[in-house]
């Protein structure tokens, strides 16, 4: 299958009345806050995008992009490999639109710029950025940080005092 490149804009209203579908690649290094986060941006993003318009009327640009990564085990600094899988469901709308009220829940929000157009690199950045662990670690059975980074300090033990209420216990046997 040839590899097509996803379009970075698109005009959500003119691609939904055509019911237009987008199944292609995003290069890993044209997502510049993605690729901050990661190890290696040789890959690519494999994404799906379908435009439609729902029984309220409203345009839909719903799809899903998956990718594998690399990048860094925060607890022993080596590299790990990601998977990274979204589904996402987005209705334009015009920031000064006052029916934000009357969008269903399922759909996240998206402004178009002034031409009317979405950047759809950016939406799926967004969405894939949403996806990453905050902290990646490997699985401690996995992770090659020796035992010693887990402890922070030995606990020494007190030595145990009287205590205050032994004075009424002996009374209450009384």
């Amino acid at each position: 299958m040839q590899k097509v490149k996803i379009p970075v804009t698109l005009d959500p209203a003119r691609a939904a009345q055509k019911r237009s579908s987008y199944d292609g690649v995003v290069p890993l290094k044209n997502l510049s806050r993605l690729s901050e986060q990661l190890l290696d941006t040789s890959s690519e993003v494999t994404v799906r995008i379908d435009c439609d318009i729902d029984e309220q009327k409203l345009v839909v640009l719903s799809g899903e992009a998956h990718c594998d990564v690399q990048v860094s085990c925060e607890r022993c600094q080596q590299p790990m490999s990601l998977s990274l899988h979204c589904q996402f469901a987005f209705t334009p709308v015009r920031s000064d639109n006052t029916a934000l009220d009357h969008i269903p829940e399922r759909y996240d929000v998206v402004v178009p710029d002034e031409h009317g157009e979405v950047n759809l690199q950016q939406m799926v950045e967004d969405e894939l950025i949403l996806t990453l662990p905050m902290y990646p670690v490997h699985d401690e059975s996995f992770c090659s940080a020796p035992d010693q980074l887990n402890s922070f300090g030995v606990v020494i033990d007190e030595p145990e005092k009287p205590n205050p209420f032994a004075v009424l216990q002996e009374l209450k046997k009384k």
